[in-house]
């Protein structure tokens, strides 16, 4: 499995870098994501988490999300986009 870090900051301000980063990551074959170091955020790295998620099914892969933080993951719950986000708090 080929993956990378989220950073440990994803909000409105870092968003739009994080995702062009983890998009290009997903063209070159990532498959996991490892959002433990995240300690900063707010609702934007749902798009970004969504976002990459999309871009891996459009390569024919899935996108393991792995240690998420529960309270993102609370978040995605309350937005109703939890089912999106494979793995969403089970990593």
């Amino acid at each position: 499995m080929s993956g990378f870090a989220a950073g440990s900051s994803l909000t409105v301000a870092s968003a739009k870098s994080a995702l062009a980063d983890g998009l290009a990551r997903i063209d070159a074959g990532a498959t996991a994501v490892d959002c433990a170091a995240v300690t900063q955020f707010d609702s934007p790295p749902l798009a970004v988490l969504l976002a990459w998620q999309c871009a891996a099914k459009a390569r024919g892969a899935t996108l393991d999300i792995l240690n998420l933080p529960p309270k993102l993951a609370s978040l995605a719950n309350a937005y109703g986009v939890d089912a999106l986000i494979d793995g969403t708090g089970r990593h």
